[in-house]
This record gives C-alpha cells, structure tokens and sequence, in this order.
C-alpha cells in the first residue's frame, strides 16, 4: 500500500457523532431569505471570476493519495459559471448573520474542533483518538474561533471558519449564488489552464518559506517552523492570485463543494473510503488548509480531495461561493 493510500490519513477534523447531537428546539435553521441576490448584475458582481462553458477534466492520471479516488482524470463538460475570487471571510459572515439572525451549526451544537495548539488549558472537552490533535472546544464558533476567550480582533479578512457545508449553503443561497461543483472547483483553480499540480504551477513550496500558499512547515503536528509568521488562517488574499486571478487556491482552509464525497476505486482502500462516504453521507472538500504537509496530509494540490459530513466544523474549513450565469 502506498505510504498516502490509507483512508482517514489527513489533518482533516474527526466527525461529530450523534452523542454530541443537540436536543432542543433552538436547532431549528433559520430560513435564509435570498434577498441580496435580487439586485445583482453580471456586470456589477465584484470579486467574481467568470468561465465559459465546455469540457475540462476533473481529478488526475498521477494520483497520490489514491484511496481518495483523485484518479484517473476524466473529461467533464461545464456550463458557464462564475466563482469569488476569495473564501468568504469573517466580516462578510457578520453581514450575513446580523441581516438574517442565522446560527451555525458549531453555536448550535455548542462546541467545535480546534487544533490543539490554540486551546486555552481546561478548555477542550475531549480529544479524538483517531486526529488527536484537535479538540472540542465548548463555544468555539465563527465568532470564537479558539472558543469563549477569542474574537475576530485583527481577522476580518481571514476566511471564516467553524463553518459545516450546511452553514455554508445559506450564506451562499443567502447572497444569491451556491457551493461550486468540484468539477468547477478545479478548473478555477487551475486558472483553466494545463494539468498542473498547484494553482501556482508545479513547483513544490519550499520548507523553509511561505512563498506560494499557506501550509505546515516543520514537523506535523507539533513543530512549526514558518519563520515569523504565526500558523493559523491568513487573509484571504494573501499571496498571489492563480492566473485566473483566484486566491489560496491551496493551504489556509478547506472549502466545501456542492458534491457528495465519492469514491471510485478497486483498491480495498478507495473501496472502504466510499463505504465510508455513503454510511456518513459526506460531501466534498477541495483545496487543503494551513495543517497540510507534504510527509502527512498532501492535499494542497488540486486533485487532491477529502469529504466530511455536511454538519462538520472546524477551526479550518471555510468556503467560496460560485454562481450561475443565469442567476446574474
């Protein structure tokens, strides 16, 4: 078996359980009212990335992590569409929340998974066996990211995190557009252009300089190593646009996709990935995040993929919105 071929291997958070399920009727969603929507124009859309239809191709020939099903590659035709250039990020998740009144799923299920390394002592609540290097954090949400004592003081334009795909669904339905397909997702990130590795290009990002993205440097998961730059989510828009001018493509947050998370695979090991998939009825993740490194969760390329089930949270998953050219 490849030393990436094992189901699970990742940074990726754990999944909640139905012990941790909450039991009152402030669970109810908020019915999210796409009223921004109705006054935007094509031409008036800022911070969206336009692409023609037509074929394109999704995952690879040259998959690494196969038990993720990244391969093989595959022709797939696309309708126009347009993707934001940016996560959506701190401040445009407040907008949001003050104009609908909306809760989370991490304020509704009252915790949410954050890296070890930013919990407070007597904090967290318990540390997954399988990923123990993250933990439940009571009160950690969009707003709290480390939980009760933290804010978005200095991070409006981070992506914002502690977000499930449902979160994610109403905010994008909220401002008039959707989740991308993965398929669309890669073709953005690749700028439309050939098969590369990373949305730069294919060069590796170097160990010693954060030159390209936003990922681990030093030994996962308990020494870093990025020189002066504090690990954890960076704006939105820093380092440089891939050419079709989207940013952070790779590294600092996992963004959800509108596709379930499939597996097509032989092996024994894709084989039990999708049994998994199909069991927690998980969707897609693309894109990687600052926990990635190469010696143990090598997703920050974009064939790369992971899937998590739709009420997921974590102190590391974010997402963009894409829309449909009828919608403009």
């Amino acid at each position: 078996m490849d030393k990436f071929d094992k189901p699970g291997r990742a940074c990726c958070s754990p999944r909640r359980d139905n012990a941790h399920a909450p039991g009152d009727a402030a669970c109810v969603p908020v019915p999210i009212t796409p009223a921004a929507a109705l006054d935007h124009g094509h031409a008036r859309r800022p911070g969206v990335v336009w692409f023609d239809g037509g074929a394109t191709w999704l995952g690879t020939d040259a998959p690494v992590i196969k038990a993720d099903g990244e391969g093989p590659r595959r022709t797939i035709r696309l309708k126009p569409f347009g993707i934001e250039c940016h996560a959506v990020t701190n401040q445009r998740f407040a907008e949001f929340v003050a104009a609908t009144g909306y809760r989370t799923d991490a304020e509704r299920f009252g915790w949410s998974y954050v890296f070890h390394a930013f919990v407070a002592p007597g904090l967290a609540t318990e540390t997954p066996e399988s990923v123990p290097w993250w933990r439940s954090v009571p009160g950690a949400c969009w707003a709290a990211p480390e939980g009760p004592s933290s804010s978005l003081a200095g991070r409006e334009l981070h992506p914002v995190v502690h977000i499930s795909r449902n979160d994610a669904v109403a905010f994008a339905k909220w401002c008039g557009g959707r989740l991308p397909t993965e398929a669309e997702w890669e073709h953005a990130a690749r700028g439309g252009a050939d098969d590369r590795r990373f949305p730069w290009g294919n060069e590796e990002p170097a160990e010693d300089a954060m030159v390209y993205c936003n990922i681990w440097h030093g030994r996962f998961p308990d020494l870093y190593i990025g020189g002066d730059r504090r690990f954890g989510t960076v704006r939105v828009d820093d380092f440089a646009p891939n050419p079709a001018g989207l940013y952070n493509c790779s590294g600092n947050v996992w963004e959800w996709c509108g596709d379930p998370f499939r597996v097509k695979s032989l092996s024994s090991a894709g084989r039990a990935r999708d049994r998994q998939a199909v069991l927690d009825k998980e969707y897609t993740l693309k894109g990687g995040s600052y926990l990635c490194h190469r010696s143990y969760c090598y997703r920050y390329r974009i064939a790369a993929r992971t899937g998590r089930p739709s009420d997921t949270s974590a102190g590391h998953t974010g997402f963009r919105v894409a829309y449909d050219l009828s919608s403009t």
